[in-house]
């Protein structure tokens, strides 16, 4: 699409919507030869500001993008065909002025209407790209937007086609009413319609993303990505301050807040998006299992012999390897996405998808940390609900996308404490456990390390589940054991004996289906000796479990467990 006005002077089209704008200080892209950064007060050239997609190469400040601008920087060249441009106006509640409020910015801005819809190549891959522009009317959300938004989600649907919608509204269209109102609901049944045929969905959101744009389609994505800063929320931040008359938090509504709440997977920068798009619709396409044909070395001479306490000891050893030292190897694309879409994103829990084997699997890990700080992060592998009800939100996503579930199992525990009780830890993990239990997707579970209590099993209710060598799985702690039997701690030693937490002591009583090799002296930095063993487990049992039918898959798993 050619830049027709990018910075050809436009008449100024005085409307409620465009005083908020200039209230809220964010510019669109600028006209002219140069032009004033608000972040800084650096005077910029245009050219300079285009080459950096509208970023302030001095401060970071995001200008809003034209549409055409937004379609030119992420579609591949010459690709993306405009559709619906030629819906017609309406003014269903007869609002005076308004047909000639929508003509002036027509004329002003040289737009349709405030979206602008059609198909495009990402990466090579066939898309459905719908771009939000603020310049019309703040991007609010009238009946035709609504319908234009529809009718995209609808042909995408028909044609088996991925969605993406880069969003920006300053909510609903009074000019309309409550026909705007039922935009909300008209556009969220034809993205559900879209979900329920197992069709990915993007959503972008951009400044601003509010009111009733944010309450439908906006977050409804399978993956949300935000642009840095951008201001996200259901009602405006001064709208909430004038209600509850009070000061609001440094950043709140902003992306980042909204990353953090749980509520975003990722903020992505402007000159990252298209590449990240790329690599999502990649990961959401069908590949060919292809199996590397790795070989496991056969180690020779003989290993020492540990106790059960000693393999407790190696299990929470400081250089044991932790979550993240195994997708590295294992899944070297894999690509992360946070939030529960309830409260937070707790770190304690990693989720994300990655090629293996030629496939797209997706993989869930409880993570500890690799040094004193990032185990404080992560509250030292312990989740809190949010990570169960972000694990559970990755194991839907496989589901829908026929993706195999690959589980790295590592925690002490659920995290204990108030706020978890408060958050329903114990809810969480019933969820997790009965929705595995009937996930019609093959699960893979493997010990890395520890795995405590409940707090593992929430993701462990799987089709196999493999432990390393050293690793231990217990109901909990030999030192709570010891306490709640015998009044005494110290004899924890005594307790991991008599616990039967070893892989060895696991696969005679038929609670796992192998145990995975690993070196005499397995830290971060031999973590490659045992990353064979680990693919050859992962590959045999998607050879194994990639052609069975969803209901045996079930019945299968759940024959395991109530064999119990």
């Amino acid at each position: 699409m050619e830049l027709r006005y990018l910075f050809k002077k436009t008449q100024t089209v005085r409307d409620d919507s465009l005083d908020r704008e200039k209230k809220a200080n964010r510019p669109s892209a600028p006209n002219g030869l140069f032009h004033k950064c608000p972040g800084c007060n650096e005077t910029l050239f245009s050219d300079e500001l285009k080459r950096n997609l509208f970023v302030c190469p001095n401060c970071g400040y995001y200008f809003r993008m034209y549409a055409s601008t937004r379609i030119e920087s992420i579609a591949d060249k010459d690709t993306f065909t405009e559709w619906d441009d030629d819906i017609g106006e309406t003014n269903p509640l007869s609002t005076p002025g308004y047909e000639k409020k929508i003509e002036a910015l027509r004329q002003a801005t040289e737009l349709h209407e405030a979206v602008v819809t059609g198909r495009c190549k990402i990466g090579g891959i066939d898309s459905v790209l719908c771009v939000m522009d603020t310049r019309f009317m703040m991007a609010s959300m009238g009946q035709v937007v609504g319908e234009k938004i529809t009718r995209a989600v609808e042909r995408a649907t028909e044609e088996r086609l991925p969605v993406i919608i880069f969003c920006a509204s300053g909510g609903a269209r009074m000019q309309e009413g409550i026909i705007s109102l039922m935009q909300m609901a008209k556009t969220s049944a034809a993205l559900e319609r879209h979900s329920k045929e197992g069709l990915l969905y993007v959503s972008v959101l951009t400044d601003p993303t509010t009111g009733g744009v944010t309450a439908s389609f906006a977050m409804l994505g399978d993956i949300i990505l935000a642009e840095p800063g951008a201001l996200i929320g259901f009602a405006g931040p001064r709208v909430i301050e004038q209600t509850i008359g009070q000061k609001l938090p440094e950043g709140f509504q902003r992306a980042e807040f909204l990353e953090e709440h749980g509520f975003v997977d990722a903020v992505v920068r402007r000159g990252d998006m298209k590449d990240t798009l790329s690599k999502i619709l990649k990961l959401h396409s069908k590949g060919e299992f292809t199996p590397s044909g790795i070989k496991v070395p056969k180690k020779k001479g003989k290993k020492a012999k540990h106790t059960p306490w000693e393999k407790v000891m190696i299990s929470r050893g400081k250089d044991r390897p932790i979550a993240d030292d195994y997708i590295e190897k294992i899944f070297p694309d894999f690509t992360e996405f946070k939030g529960d879409r309830y409260y937070r994103d707790n770190k304690a829990v990693r989720c994300g998808i990655a090629t293996f084997a030629g496939i797209p699997v997706t993989v869930i890990a409880q993570a500890k940390g690799s040094n004193t700080k990032k185990n404080i992060e992560r509250d030292f592998g312990m989740p809190s609900p949010d990570g169960y009800r972000k694990a559970l939100r990755a194991m839907k996503q496989a589901e829908k996308f026929s993706r195999p579930v690959i589980c790295l199992v590592d925690t002490p525990g659920a995290f204990c404490g108030i706020e978890a009780e408060e958050r329903g830890e114990g809810e969480a993990i019933a969820r997790n456990l009965a929705a595995m239990s009937s996930l019609k997707t093959p699960i893979l579970s493997i010990v890395i390390s520890e795995a405590g209590s409940g707090g593992a099993l929430a993701i462990a209710v799987a089709d196999k589940v493999f432990m390393l060598e050293n690793s231990i799985y217990a109901i909990l702690s030999p030192e709570g054991y010891a306490s709640i039997l015998w009044k005494d701690s110290k004899r924890a030693d005594e307790a991991a004996s008599e616990m039967k937490l070893t892989a060895d002591d696991l696969l005679d009583l038929k609670v796992i289906d192998g145990i995975i090799a690993e070196p005499e002296d397995l830290s971060r930095k031999t973590v490659g000796e045992v990353v064979p063993g680990m693919i050859s487990c992962i590959e045999s049992f998607i050879k194994e479990t990639k052609d069975i039918p969803a209901e045996d898959l079930i019945s299968s798993r759940y024959g395991r467990f109530r064999k119990f």
